[in-house]
């Protein structure tokens, strides 16, 4: 359903929008924890590492592509902005084109690739042996997977958050439905063991895009590309370069963030095993913490393109203010439940009677409230890239996290101790929102553009 962003009152409209997207963050959370649950609990340890193998190798691949659905999906909400549906079309048609040819490409290389990729990452035999047949399903899941991200990414630009949460509720659903059917095999269907939870999330992901594309269809969306509409699947070249130059740099963010923590977990590790355990149990809590920042920020990039396309810079910053707002109001709450709670629900990740859980509560209580100022970033950073500048705020996060973050760890050890790796996280915080302040309020990202004239013009 087409929702135009750009004329109801901006508090509204970013609650609407970004509350499925929030939903959606947490779904995919914890459907991993379910599936990790299914492949730790009743295959055992070696069956787990496997898994989280496999996983870290595809989401390098994920985080990409991803990075090409948020470009596509700011093309597509300044095109629907300036109400010029032609150009919109012919966006999603490079943009379906790009997915799936990349998509077919991954799953036709990975299955012959999947036990070298292993040895790369580092896998024991024993390990590698586990993962590799998961892996290899969880390269023909690719496809349905990516095109399904692509999917949402349009709706999202159209200003339709709600239908891509119902399609991943439904996806989530029933990928844990038919984990345990799958693993273990019921009546006539053979156990498969891991390759049948990788089996599970192809299925699920298979059916969920079929379904949603029977309902476009149906529903005749402005954007559906059908038998008479297939020249738009034909690549734009400069579309094409548009959606790689834009949006490399915003997956490239991902894995800068990602690598930040192994770097940072390596650290840890150099401490007991009680700090090791300490760090794990905090660091599963985090990751709900930031959920509503990156939220927040993906609803306020695409209302912001939206109102860029239709030229009301006013809302723009009216926007990039509420988000800000709503962020510290979100997160501030998590935080705070967290830390009124912090006991049983650090206890879920710890064996009863753990000694780590008092040093898990002192790092909640250094780092929780650092993630408010990490969420002004997220928020001015998804503001920003909706005119396409992705760069300055790629710096940013690699400045933050690798000038400041990792360096005051290691450094400040022979001054603060082992408090020194907790203190880097609101350091590093603070370091990133004074720089996108910075940046928000004195830099060119308002001279910067998605699309060259002649090809926004066509």
């Amino acid at each position: 359903m087409i929702r135009p962003l750009t004329h109801a009152p901006i508090g509204r409209t970013l609650l609407h929008f970004s509350l499925p997207l929030w939903g959606g963050y947490v779904l995919q959370s914890l459907n991993t924890s379910v599936n990790a649950f299914w492949i730790g609990h009743h295959l055992g340890e070696a069956a787990l590492s496997a898994a989280v193998h496999a996983n870290n190798l595809l989401f390098v691949l994920i985080a990409l592509v991803f990075g090409i659905s948020q470009a596509t999906n700011l093309l597509v909400a300044r095109a629907v902005g300036a109400n010029r549906w032609s150009l919109a079309r012919r966006i999603t048609g490079t943009s379906a084109s790009l997915f799936l040819g990349a998509s077919l490409i991954m799953a036709t290389l990975g299955w012959p690739l999947a036990t070298p990729l292993l040895h790369i990452l580092g896998a024991e035999p024993a390990t590698a042996a586990l993962a590799v047949d998961y892996l290899r399903v969880l390269f023909l899941a690719l496809p349905p997977m990516l095109l399904l991200i692509f999917v949402a990414a349009v709706l999202r630009g159209t200003g339709d958050s709600r239908t891509p949460f119902l399609v991943l509720l439904a996806v989530a659903l029933g990928d844990a439905a038919l984990n345990p059917l799958f693993i273990f095999g019921t009546g006539p269907l053979p156990g498969m063991g891991m390759a049948g939870s990788a089996l599970a999330t192809l299925v699920a992901n298979s059916v969920g895009l079929l379904g949603l594309l029977a309902w476009l269809r149906r529903q005749k969306m402005p954007l559906w590309i059908g038998w008479h509409q297939r020249r738009h699947l034909w690549p734009v070249p400069a579309l094409l370069r548009c959606l790689l130059v834009k949006g490399l740099p915003m997956g490239l963010q991902m894995l800068v963030v990602s690598l930040s923590l192994v770097l940072m977990l390596s650290l840890v590790n150099a401490h007991d095993a009680q700090t090791s355990a300490a760090y794990s149990a905090a660091l599963q809590l985090w990751a709900y913490v930031q959920m509503p920042a990156i939220a927040v920020a993906s609803a306020c990039s695409t209302i912001a393109a939206q109102n860029l396309g239709a030229g009301h810079w006013s809302r723009v910053a009216r926007t990039a203010r509420a988000g800000v707002a709503f962020q510290l109001l979100l997160t501030g709450v998590c935080a705070a439940l967290i830390l009124a709670f912090e006991r049983p629900v650090l206890a879920l990740f710890l064996p009863e009677g753990s000694a780590a859980l008092e040093p898990a509560r002192h790092i909640n209580r250094i780092v929780l409230g650092s993630f408010m100022l990490l969420g002004v970033s997220n928020v001015l950073a998804g503001v920003v890239r909706s005119t396409g500048a992705v760069l300055v705020p790629l710096a940013i996060m690699v400045a933050a996290l690798w000038c400041v973050r990792l360096p005051l760890a290691w450094a400040l050890q022979p001054l603060l101790g082992i408090d020194a790796l907790w203190w880097s996280f609101p350091l590093s915080a603070l370091a990133s929102m004074l720089l996108s302040l910075a940046y928000y309020r004195w830099g060119s990202w308002r001279q910067a553009r998605m699309l060259d004239a002649a090809t926004a013009s066509h």
